[in-house]
Protein backbone atom coordinates (compact mmCIF):
# COMPACT_ATOMS: atom_id res chain seq x y z
CA UNK A 1 0.00 0.00 0.00
CA UNK A 2 1.18 3.48 -0.80
CA UNK A 3 1.93 5.52 2.30
CA UNK A 4 1.81 8.75 0.34
CA UNK A 5 -1.29 7.79 -1.66
CA UNK A 6 -3.32 6.97 1.48
CA UNK A 7 -3.07 10.53 2.80
CA UNK A 8 -5.90 12.84 1.71
CA UNK A 9 -4.99 16.30 0.37
CA UNK A 10 -6.54 19.07 2.45
CA UNK A 11 -7.77 22.19 0.64
CA UNK A 12 -7.04 25.33 2.70
CA UNK A 13 -9.54 28.16 2.89
CA UNK A 14 -9.65 30.22 -0.28
CA UNK A 15 -8.83 27.22 -2.49
CA UNK A 16 -11.45 25.44 -4.58
CA UNK A 17 -11.10 22.22 -6.54
CA UNK A 18 -13.21 20.73 -9.32
CA UNK A 19 -13.00 17.15 -10.56
CA UNK A 20 -14.24 16.27 -14.07
CA UNK A 21 -13.49 12.68 -14.93
CA UNK A 22 -9.73 12.23 -14.60
CA UNK A 23 -8.93 15.96 -14.54
CA UNK A 24 -8.72 18.04 -11.39
CA UNK A 25 -8.45 21.83 -11.52
CA UNK A 26 -7.45 23.79 -8.42
CA UNK A 27 -8.05 27.52 -8.09
CA UNK A 28 -6.43 29.65 -5.41
CA UNK A 29 -5.15 33.15 -4.68
CA UNK A 30 -2.07 32.78 -6.95
CA UNK A 31 -3.85 31.27 -9.97
CA UNK A 32 -5.35 28.12 -11.44
CA UNK A 33 -3.61 24.79 -12.15
CA UNK A 34 -4.91 21.49 -13.44
CA UNK A 35 -3.71 17.88 -13.62
CA UNK A 36 -5.01 14.93 -15.61
CA UNK A 37 -4.55 11.59 -13.86
CA UNK A 38 -4.17 8.27 -15.66
CA UNK A 39 -7.00 5.73 -15.86
CA UNK A 40 -5.34 3.66 -13.11
CA UNK A 41 -6.56 5.95 -10.30
CA UNK A 42 -9.78 7.68 -9.21
CA UNK A 43 -9.88 11.28 -7.97
CA UNK A 44 -12.55 11.86 -5.31
CA UNK A 45 -13.51 15.30 -3.97
CA UNK A 46 -15.15 15.21 -0.52
CA UNK A 47 -15.86 18.75 0.69
CA UNK A 48 -12.44 20.22 1.42
CA UNK A 49 -10.35 17.06 0.88
CA UNK A 50 -9.20 15.30 -2.26
CA UNK A 51 -8.40 11.60 -2.09
CA UNK A 52 -6.73 9.45 -4.72
CA UNK A 53 -7.66 5.76 -4.91
CA UNK A 54 -6.19 3.05 -7.13
CA UNK A 55 -8.57 1.18 -9.48
CA UNK A 56 -6.78 -2.12 -9.00
CA UNK A 57 -3.79 -3.74 -7.38
CA UNK A 58 -1.58 -3.87 -10.45
CA UNK A 59 1.94 -2.52 -10.21
CA UNK A 60 1.15 0.42 -12.51
CA UNK A 61 -1.96 1.38 -10.49
CA UNK A 62 0.07 1.40 -7.28
CA UNK A 63 2.80 3.51 -8.93
CA UNK A 64 0.29 6.04 -10.24
CA UNK A 65 -1.50 6.21 -6.88
CA UNK A 66 1.34 7.89 -4.95
CA UNK A 67 2.47 9.99 -7.91
CA UNK A 68 -1.04 11.33 -8.56
CA UNK A 69 -1.51 12.23 -4.90
CA UNK A 70 1.82 14.11 -4.93
CA UNK A 71 0.80 15.97 -8.09
CA UNK A 72 -2.51 17.06 -6.50
CA UNK A 73 -0.67 18.19 -3.35
CA UNK A 74 1.74 20.21 -5.51
CA UNK A 75 -1.21 21.87 -7.27
CA UNK A 76 -2.59 23.00 -3.91
CA UNK A 77 0.81 24.22 -2.69
CA UNK A 78 1.40 26.08 -5.96
CA UNK A 79 -1.85 28.05 -5.93
CA UNK A 80 -1.53 28.94 -2.21
CA UNK A 81 2.15 29.69 -1.49
CA UNK A 82 3.90 29.01 -4.79
CA UNK A 83 7.35 27.55 -5.34
CA UNK A 84 10.72 29.28 -5.07
CA UNK A 85 14.34 28.48 -5.92
CA UNK A 86 17.22 30.66 -4.74
CA UNK A 87 20.49 30.78 -6.67
CA UNK A 88 23.83 32.28 -5.61
CA UNK A 89 26.58 33.58 -7.89
CA UNK A 90 30.19 33.23 -6.73
CA UNK A 91 33.18 34.55 -8.60
CA UNK A 92 35.03 37.82 -9.14
CA UNK A 93 33.12 39.96 -11.63
CA UNK A 94 30.17 37.55 -11.84
CA UNK A 95 26.86 39.34 -11.36
CA UNK A 96 23.20 39.36 -12.30
CA UNK A 97 20.97 42.36 -13.05
CA UNK A 98 17.42 42.76 -14.28
CA UNK A 99 16.64 44.80 -17.39
CA UNK A 100 12.87 44.83 -17.65
CA UNK A 101 11.87 41.16 -17.67
CA UNK A 102 15.27 39.99 -18.94
CA UNK A 103 17.91 38.64 -16.57
CA UNK A 104 21.36 39.85 -17.64
CA UNK A 105 24.23 37.66 -16.42
CA UNK A 106 27.92 38.63 -16.48
CA UNK A 107 29.69 35.29 -16.08
CA UNK A 108 33.20 35.86 -17.41
CA UNK A 109 32.31 35.28 -21.04
CA UNK A 110 33.19 37.82 -23.73
CA UNK A 111 29.50 38.79 -23.79
CA UNK A 112 26.66 39.11 -21.31
CA UNK A 113 24.09 36.32 -21.21
CA UNK A 114 20.47 37.47 -21.60
CA UNK A 115 17.92 35.08 -20.08
CA UNK A 116 14.19 35.48 -20.68
CA UNK A 117 11.99 33.67 -18.16
CA UNK A 118 9.26 31.39 -19.55
CA UNK A 119 5.55 32.09 -19.15
CA UNK A 120 4.32 31.71 -15.56
CA UNK A 121 7.75 32.04 -13.94
CA UNK A 122 9.17 35.24 -12.48
CA UNK A 123 12.90 35.81 -12.13
CA UNK A 124 14.33 38.54 -9.88
CA UNK A 125 17.82 39.62 -8.87
CA UNK A 126 17.50 41.37 -5.47
CA UNK A 127 21.32 41.58 -5.19
CA UNK A 128 24.04 41.27 -7.79
CA UNK A 129 24.96 37.84 -6.46
CA UNK A 130 21.45 36.45 -5.87
CA UNK A 131 18.76 35.20 -8.25
CA UNK A 132 15.23 34.27 -7.14
CA UNK A 133 12.99 32.11 -9.36
CA UNK A 134 9.29 31.94 -8.36
CA UNK A 135 6.08 30.54 -9.79
CA UNK A 136 3.08 28.28 -9.20
CA UNK A 137 4.35 25.35 -11.29
CA UNK A 138 7.02 23.36 -9.44
CA UNK A 139 8.38 21.74 -12.60
CA UNK A 140 8.68 25.05 -14.47
CA UNK A 141 10.39 26.77 -11.52
CA UNK A 142 12.91 23.95 -11.11
CA UNK A 143 13.63 23.75 -14.84
CA UNK A 144 14.13 27.52 -15.12
CA UNK A 145 16.54 27.50 -12.16
CA UNK A 146 18.43 24.59 -13.73
CA UNK A 147 18.64 26.41 -17.08
CA UNK A 148 20.10 29.50 -15.38
CA UNK A 149 22.57 27.35 -13.43
CA UNK A 150 23.69 25.61 -16.67
CA UNK A 151 25.22 28.85 -17.95
CA UNK A 152 28.05 28.52 -15.42
CA UNK A 153 28.00 25.49 -13.13
CA UNK A 154 30.19 25.68 -10.01
CA UNK A 155 33.67 24.37 -10.76
CA UNK A 156 35.48 22.21 -8.19
CA UNK A 157 38.79 24.12 -7.88
CA UNK A 158 37.79 27.66 -6.96
CA UNK A 159 34.02 27.15 -6.53
CA UNK A 160 33.16 29.86 -9.06
CA UNK A 161 29.80 29.69 -10.81
CA UNK A 162 26.06 29.66 -10.17
CA UNK A 163 24.84 27.34 -7.43
CA UNK A 164 21.62 26.69 -5.52
CA UNK A 165 21.46 28.39 -2.13
CA UNK A 166 22.87 25.99 0.43
CA UNK A 167 24.43 23.70 -2.21
CA UNK A 168 27.76 22.24 -1.14
CA UNK A 169 30.32 22.06 -3.94
CA UNK A 170 32.94 19.35 -3.51
CA UNK A 171 36.28 21.16 -3.70
CA UNK A 172 39.41 19.60 -5.18
CA UNK A 173 43.00 20.34 -4.38
CA UNK A 174 45.02 21.96 -7.16
CA UNK A 175 48.30 20.84 -8.68
CA UNK A 176 51.30 20.46 -6.36
CA UNK A 177 54.94 21.04 -7.21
Amino acid sequence: MSRIGKKPVELPSGVTAEVKGQTISVKGPKGTRSFTATDDVDLVLDGSTVTVKPRGLSKRARQQWGMSRSMVANLVTGVTTGFRKDLEIQGVGYRATMQGKTLKLALGYSHDVNFDAPEGVTVNAPKQTEIVVEGIDQQAVGQTAANIRDWKRPEPYKGKGIRYKGEVVFRKEGKKK
